[in-house]
């Protein structure tokens, strides 16, 4: 695990460029991500944050309704220009609809990393197979997962039944280790669930669409990603996406440089103004939101105890996080318990009065989007950071 500064530090030659302030960063990246204004639409509010983290569906959904004025839970849900598939690290996302065509020729180009140990792996021409049994499979109906392995195994063999892949209640069927391959080709994304069980649907359904091609694909994402998260290095960026440092780094190539908390950075062609002004305010970011995940670096956002409190060893995401000033300043929990919303936040900072009353309107806020009586208590959180 590296230090917690050594992201910054970019194996590269350092050209000095114009000097930007982390309060200017700051103050930049909650306008974007709809944090200080909000966003008219939900598209608007993904698109921005490049993608919702979903894996956890209410915390998606909240991620999104807390960036879009008047939406709830229910509202975003219904959005049918969102569509919820594999985004960045492998990880299910919300994603426009509109924007497939770049995601899935961006992450089909990427190389592969990591996967299921050499017995159980499946042979690229495996993966192959099945990408294209799944394709076929989904051209018509939405199925659960347990129609799809059939439709899978009567298309490719047993072998694709295979229990090889460890899950909570004994093993998945082999094929499965292809779902995310399978979503980067742009043949399987989430579809409507049926009852209690979760269905996969194939987005050319939804909307017919070809993928980008590899490089303009990546270009654009680096750029957007940029947009909302820069300036950044690519190391952030490859640790964002899930990939290699040195497989990215060309695509930083020809843009501008700046110098950040003494190290180089790089931002988005023509993206260069970095107004010096501060973010002010107080905000709830439930699990895995787009901010704390993508945004660096990761001892500046999250400063002092917050490091240790909010992050798990540097990996953000796995507990709702206070915003102060933009700030990580402190971790919350929710449950709801019938019509009441239980909130309770611990504060790592103290909260002076105009403080505490906005942090009043983020707990009435959440009410708004979860359907709740919500009641405010400060103090310690006992439950653990999610897995």
């Amino acid at each position: 695990m590296a230090h917690r500064g050594q992201e910054l530090s970019a194996s590269v030659p350092r050209v000095v460029g114009m000097e930007i302030t982390w309060e200017a960063v700051v103050a930049r990246r909650m306008r974007r991500h709809g944090l200080i204004e909000p966003f008219g639409t939900p598209v608007d509010a993904v698109r921005a944050m490049c993608g919702a983290h979903a894996q956890i569906a209410t915390a998606g959904e909240m991620s999104v309704a807390i960036r879009v004025a008047g939406a709830t839970r229910q509202t975003i849900q219904q959005d049918e220009e969102l569509v919820k598939t594999f985004g960045p690290r492998g990880t299910v996302h919300l994603l426009p609809l509109d924007d497939l065509p770049m995601w899935t020729g961006a992450l089909s180009a990427l190389p592969s990393v990591g996967g299921q140990p050499d017995p159980i792996r499946m042979s690229p021409d495996e993966i192959d197979q099945v990408i294209v049994a799944i394709g076929d499979a989904l051209a018509h109906d939405d199925l659960t997962v347990d129609e799809l392995t059939e439709e899978v195994v009567r298309r490719t063999g047993a072998w694709a039944r295979e229990p090889t892949i460890p899950a909570f209640q004994g093993a998945w069927a082999r094929w499965r280790q292809a779902t995310s391959e399978a979503a980067n080709a742009g043949v399987l994304c989430h579809g409507p669930m049926r009852g209690r069980l979760m269905t996969y649907a194939n987005p050319h359904r939804l909307r017919p669409f070809e993928p980008m091609p590899a490089e303009k694909a990546l270009t654009e994402l680096l750029h957007r990603y940029l947009y909302s998260y820069g300036p950044a290095t690519p190391q952030q960026f490859a640790r964002w996406l899930k990939t290699t440092p040195s497989f990215v780094r060309p695509y930083f190539d020809d843009l501008p440089r700046a110098e950040l908390a003494d190290h180089t950075v790089w931002y988005a062609p023509g993206d260069g103004d970095f107004p010096d002004d501060r973010a002010e305010g107080v905000r709830l970011l439930p699990y895995f939101d787009a901010y704390g995940v993508g945004s660096y670096p990761r001892e500046l956002l999250f400063p002092g105890k917050a490091f240790d409190r909010a992050t798990a060893r540097g990996q953000a995401g796995n507990c709702p996080l206070l915003l102060v000033d933009g700030i990580v300043a402190g971790v919350w929990h929710q449950k709801k318990s019938g019509r009441t919303l239980q909130v309770t936040v611990e504060a790592l900072t103290p909260l002076n009065r105009r403080r505490r009353k906005l942090l009043d309107a983020e707990v009435d806020r959440l009410g708004a989007i979860l359907g709740g009586a919500p009641s405010l208590t400060l103090g310690d959180i006992t439950v653990g950071a999610h897995a």
